[in-house]
């Protein structure tokens, strides 16, 4: 059955198209995501889908009786209300108030609301939304419209509403980042791309491929276009002469086909890698500690992070992330311990959110300041691998075409001020960069980019992220908050974690952790430092490595010696000579970490 449909619509936002003459339905069952680059209008659709917003031309047709219910970004609660009262408001009734208020209850404490009496005024952000969230998923619809439904929620919450709407029965309809997510719940993705829009009766697996078909199908036509319009101009060229003999439908069809528009390539952003270069001493973190009255978030936590590292940080929402990520750049101080920032290091932190306030800290856009001038403040120019950018062609290369340059901030969508955001931060040109929660608000093809460059990245990431494919796809280490500030290492990406994590379980079931009793006090007995598998593994060959690559290098010098005249091999010769260097330096500098975490090991 049919549930609701958009005919030809038509919507304009200030001077730019979202919509051209596009059409939408939506039938029984069906879980669509909604996918497309920041700016295109997926919010603009859902409140359209939701009847928040009327389109400048077209008709939306709903079924009778239908219920939408809508999910916005940024929900807004009437002031001093508490939490539970925000949630039943709407939603109870005389027969249904006790299992409502239950069911309430239940799921604020599986996305860690636990407060239920809490006024909402007093909540963040992400707490806020996490209400909304559940006084969305309470209500009675046949239509659930969410809009980026995964932001604010750690793993464990993901998983959890990954769960809940695989098992929802009714329509869906959701716009989100997170493409496990969205591979694990949809069965059909539509795609907002230039004013119109593309349907596809699958997953986002299943989308890429069929994209891709589509794409190629468009670039075959185009080629064929192309083709005969070349035979075509040639006839009219040899005709010139004889007008009166041309055949007038032949005429027609070449200007038909010369009028046609060849389909366009979306806009990706192109970054090169933008670094200074990064010495000897990068940053180390030496037994630090922090609490916040009572609540402990880090406990004697030390690390020395190394040249090309990538590190992800993970933990349950308010466990202590962002705190660790403030500390690296100093905006917080330790209450023990302490953290070295090498001479070279240049740290560029992208950060959670936008700062409302210029005080409030780095993260300020002025809502009032030109996307240029924002840039500008920066730098003018910009060294990168292709030599020296304006400013004005960063934009360009970050889907900020010329005629949005002089856009005032507070015109652009949420997505694009982050994507504005995270331009500002690369062009600092850092050799550490920390991305606090870089995936919210980004669409999924700067998400794509993003994971591309940082690839290419030469420096140190270090990332705080929910987002289970970010993980897998950025991070080599990751680092889980457990609670009580304990801070444990684990090797891999999120998906190797979360296997260590089951096996860990599993043991833990069968072999009880030993424990220390003292009076009516149980306690678990503190981790003790170690070796993980690749340091043990590393521990045992680093020196040897280290001997065979300085007799190589000194085999090098001989060959270089006698290769003077052959300017050929010479070059040869001395890339290699660079290149063994260079991988020297990091196995030196890996020796360093290693013989300084079995010294702390011998002493703990």
């Amino acid at each position: 059955m049919n549930l609701l449909t958009i005919e030809n619509l038509t919507k304009s936002y200030t001077e730019r198209l979202l919509f051209d003459e596009a059409s939408f339905s939506l039938n029984e069952g069906e879980k669509v995501g909604i996918i497309g680059i920041n700016g295109t209008g997926k919010t603009t659709l859902l409140k359209i889908l939701a009847g928040l917003e009327e389109p400048d031309k077209g008709k939306v047709t709903k079924a009778n009786h239908v219920i939408v219910r809508y999910l916005p970004q940024n929900p807004i609660f009437e002031k001093e209300s508490t939490i539970l009262e925000c949630i039943l408001k709407d939603n109870v009734t005389s027969e249904n108030k006790w299992t409502i208020e239950s069911e309430a209850k239940s799921m604020l404490n599986q996305l860690g609301v636990t407060n239920h009496n809490e006024v909402i005024d007093y909540l963040s952000g992400g707490q806020k939304q996490r209400v909304a969230l559940v006084a969305t998923l309470l209500s009675p619809a046949d239509i659930l419209v969410l809009d980026e439904p995964t932001n604010h929620l750690d793993n464990s919450m993901a998983d959890w509403l990954e769960e809940y709407l695989k098992k929802w029965r009714k329509a869906l309809i959701m716009v989100t980042h997170d493409r496990y997510f969205l591979d694990s719940v949809s069965n059909r993705i539509v795609e907002i791309d230039k004013g119109k829009i593309y349907s596809y009766q699958t997953n986002y697996s299943g989308f890429l491929e069929l994209k891709a078909q589509r794409e190629e199908m468009e670039s075959a036509t185009e080629r064929k276009r192309q083709s005969i319009l070349k035979v075509e101009l040639e006839w009219i060229k040899r005709g010139a002469r004889a007008r009166s003999t041309k055949q007038k439908a032949r005429i027609e069809r070449f200007h038909d086909l010369k009028n046609q528009t060849a389909p366009s390539k979306d806009g990706s952003i192109e970054m090169s890698s933008i670094s200074t270069r990064l010495g000897r001493t990068t940053v180390e973190i030496n037994g630090i500690s922090k609490a916040f009255g009572e609540k402990k978030l880090i406990e004697d936590f030390s690390y020395i992070f190394l040249k090309n590292d990538r590190i992800g940080f993970i933990g349950a929402n308010g466990c202590g992330k962002s705190t660790l990520m403030k500390l690296l750049i100093g905006k917080e101080a330790p209450d023990s311990g302490e953290i070295i920032v090498g001479q070279t290091v240049k740290i560029g932190y992208y950060a959670q959110e936008i700062e409302q306030k210029k005080e409030d800290g780095i993260a300020y856009m002025d809502p009032e300041m030109r996307v240029i001038d924002y840039i500008r403040e920066t730098a003018e120019y910009v060294k990168t691998k292709d030599g020296s950018i304006s400013a004005s062609q960063m934009l360009e290369r970050f889907l900020f075409p010329s005629q949005m340059q002089y856009t005032l901030i507070k015109k652009l969508s949420g997505g694009e001020k982050r994507r504005l955001n995270l331009l500002r931060v690369l062009m600092e040109a850092p050799n550490v960069l920390i991305l606090d929660e870089p995936t919210n608000d980004l669409d999924i093809q700067t998400l794509t980019i993003l994971e591309d460059y940082l690839d290419e990245f030469d420096g140190i990431v270090i990332t705080v992220s929910h987002d289970r494919y970010f993980l897998d796809r950025v991070v080599r280490r990751i680092f889980a908050f457990e609670g009580n500030g304990t801070i444990r290492q684990y090797e891999g990406g999120y998906t190797d974690y979360n296997v260590t994590k089951k096996e860990d379980t599993v043991v833990a079931v069968e072999k009880p952790k030993a424990v220390e009793k003292k009076g009516n006090e149980t306690r678990q007995r503190p981790r003790k430092l170690k070796f993980s598998y690749q340091e043990q593994k590393d521990y045992e060959t680093i020196e040897s490595d280290i001997q065979m690559l300085e007799e190589k290098l000194e085999a090098l010098d001989i060959e270089i010696g006698k290769s003077a005249t052959d300017f050929v091999k010479l070059n040869e010769l001395t890339k290699e000579k660079e290149e063994v260097e260079i991988l020297l330096e990091e196995k030196m500098q890996r020796w360093m970490y290693l013989m300084e975490l079995e010294e702390k090991i011998k002493n703990q």
